[in-house]
């Protein structure tokens, strides 16, 4: 084997300080006469430096299939290692090594993936809070589906409604029924045609006594109950 070739082979290496003290002297002769490699070892070094250390088992396993930029660098270094690139081919080596370096900096560990980086994993789930009340149901007379859910506040109440099957154009409103009578309008819209089946989800509020509230109902502005829903 040539010294180029050997050189070639070895610059990877060299750059992450895993040669043997023979060999790194053997690199050492080389970058001293050649200006030009010593100039490209160095900015290596520093961009090595900036990146921060990589384990030298990165570069012993493959990475996870999703990591495909990763697995195409580590084959470029690989195939470098065994062919008959000259000194200044092993340079590309060693950029292809600060790649992984790169990579191992922002979070992957070759060979050790932590699951999918295109996948954002789900919000933890919150519990509700005390004293919040959900109900569902179906008018049996107008076929309408809506799922109720009433928070509490200080003094109030937040409510959350999802509603289905009401005809397209009703111009509806979501009131919240109190112990004693008193009807506050939570919100309204007007259902659209996918509304009818997709249902319409709405978010509202009443100065009603979390503890007094006993129905959400919905209604149109003619008067027309489409639902009312104990809770």
């Amino acid at each position: 084997m040539s010294a180029e070739v050997e050189h070639s082979q070895l610059i990877g290496a060299y750059v992450l300080n895993t040669l043997e003290p023979a060999e790194r002297s053997e690199v050492d002769a080389h970058v001293a006469t050649c200006d030009t490699c010593r100039a490209e070892l160095a900015e290596l070094e520093a961009m090595k430096e900036a990146l921060g250390e990589v384990p030298p088992e990165a570069l012993l396993h493959g990475p996870p299939d999703a990591d495909l930029v990763l697995a195409r660098t580590l084959r470029q270094i690989r195939a470098e290692a065994s062919s008959g690139v000259r000194w200044q081919r092993g340079l590309m080596s060693g950029a292809a090594v600060l790649v992984l370096v790169a990579a191992v900096s922002g979070g992957v560990l070759l060979g050790r993936g932590t699951g999918d980086p295109g996948v954002t994993s789900p919000p933890a789930a919150q519990s509700a809070p005390a004293g919040t009340r959900v109900q569902s149901g179906v008018d049996p007379a107008t076929n309408v589906r809506m799922t109720a859910t009433v928070t509490p506040a200080a003094g109030w109440v937040r409510v959350n409604a999802a509603v289905a099957g009401i005809p397209p154009g009703e111009d509806c409103r979501l009131i919240v029924v109190s112990a004693d009578g008193n009807r506050q309008i939570a919100g309204g819209w007007i259902v659209s045609e996918a509304a009818e089946t997709g249902g319409t989800n709405l978010d509202g509020s009443a100065s009603i006594d979390p503890a007094r509230v006993t129905a959400i109902e919905v209604v149109n502005t003619a008067g027309r109950t489409f639902i009312s829903l104990p809770i």
